[in-house]
């Protein structure tokens, strides 16, 4: 096969998908926009937050631009440290340890806490950093319907190895629905497994003050509780953290690979956390401000007439009656200055394609109320169902 017909696969496998009417495009944003965003992660509007940018700058002037090297060698400061202190005793866990994104965290815990002689039962509806540390793990997997708790406890029941995990989002990343935490634990422990819960939407949104939805169900600290997140949706920034029982953050420093081999955390992106988290400490408001938007904004589009999710979080989505009539919809909004998601197969598990909307600590009334008569007035046939 000559040299430049290698890759030609890779035109059937666009043509294919551009029939589906899944082609993706990277859209670059400037610096500032007049937008609304109904689209992003930065659930507590601390992105751009003075103490938070500030922190970021000032340690990268301090600290340089980058972690120069893996957490084991000399990607590890005085900033890390303190970041997974902070995680650790405001969510309520013994100990935390930092990866350089949510992913990352996801993978190692996932692998380092499963392998051969484990089973591992999940959500079907598990984000993809947890279904590929699950590909990973060398485990036996066993994917359930989601939020069955019944298929769940069959699957504990009927395994055939001594060790168990059960993976899970607490909220889950398409339409934002909650996971049945404390019903997952009850079945854990009538089974002898380990539970493993991603709030990557949770933490900041829900829980005291924002400590999360493992915070409120009672279960931060549990010695069989292990919990991951990100520090780019709600804080506003860069990285992800594990949070557990002290001797299973010793065994992901000793067997994480995702730890192991990954150049740490850039010491700004640290910094920033921290700041964030202290600016969460001090506006513990926050988070109710978040849900309040959420619901004023899933009760007006439900009002409409659209097929929306009721939201747990900050999560709502909008079904559309197509892939294309999604993109087609998600782009008209776009055009009257409000930004919103746009999901679709195979980023959704259902089939099921749909707007997918986030709101923000600092979004105002009229903002929200802006968001409705875009979102209303550029929707495709079909969309509504009154």
């Amino acid at each position: 096969m000559p040299p430049e017909q290698v890759f030609d696969w890779l035109d059937a496998e666009a043509n294919r998908r551009a029939d589906a009417g899944l082609t993706r495009r990277l859209r670059p944003r400037p610096a500032s926009s007049t937008e609304l965003d109904f689209a992003g992660n930065d659930y507590l509007g601390l992105a751009r937050d003075k103490r938070v940018a500030g922190a970021a700058a000032a340690a990268a002037l301090r600290w340089g631009a980058g972690s120069t090297g893996s957490r084991l060698v000399t990607g590890s400061t005085e900033l890390h440290a303190e970041l997974e202190h902070e995680l650790a005793r405001f969510c309520g866990f013994q100990a935390a340890l930092v990866f350089s994104s949510g992913f990352t965290a996801n993978l190692g815990a996932v692998t380092a806490l499963s392998g051969a002689e484990s089973a591992i039962v999940t959500d079907k509806y598990i984000h993809a950093s947890l279904i590929e540390g699950c590909r990973l793990s060398r485990a036996g997997i066993a994917a359930v319907a989601h939020n069955d708790v019944a298929a769940i406890k069959h699957a504990l029941a009927t395994r055939r190895t001594a060790r168990a995990l059960v993976v899970t989002d607490s909220v889950f990343s398409v339409d934002g629905d909650l996971a049945p935490l404390n019903d997952l634990s009850t079945v854990c422990r009538e089974h002898g497994a380990a539970l493993l819960v991603d709030d990557a939407h949770g933490f900041g949104v829900l829980g005291e003050g924002g400590r999360g939805a493992v915070h409120a169900a009672g279960l931060a600290g549990e010695p069989d509780v292990v919990m991951t997140l990100t520090l780019s949706k709600s804080l506003g920034t860069q990285g992800g953290a594990v949070l557990g029982p002290r001797r299973v953050i010793k065994h992901l420093v000793d067997t994480a690979r995702s730890f192991i081999f990954d150049t740490g955390l850039a010491p700004s992106s640290a910094a920033a956390a921290l700041a964030a988290l202290g600016a969460l400490k001090s506006e513990p408001d926050l988070p109710a401000r978040v849900l309040s938007n959420a619901a004023r904004l899933s009760e007006q589009l439900s009002d409409a007439g659209f097929r929306v999710t009721q939201p747990e979080a900050a999560v709502i989505s909008v079904q559309a009656p197509s892939p294309e009539d999604a993109v087609a919809w998600a782009a008209g909004c776009a055009e009257q200055g409000v930004r919103v998601g746009c999901f679709r197969p195979p980023s959704v598990p259902d089939g099921i394609s749909r707007l997918r909307l986030t709101v923000r600590a600092d979004l105002s009334e009229s903002d929200v109320d802006t968001a409705v008569k875009v979102i209303s007035s550029s929707a495709p046939p079909r969309a509504a169902t009154s």
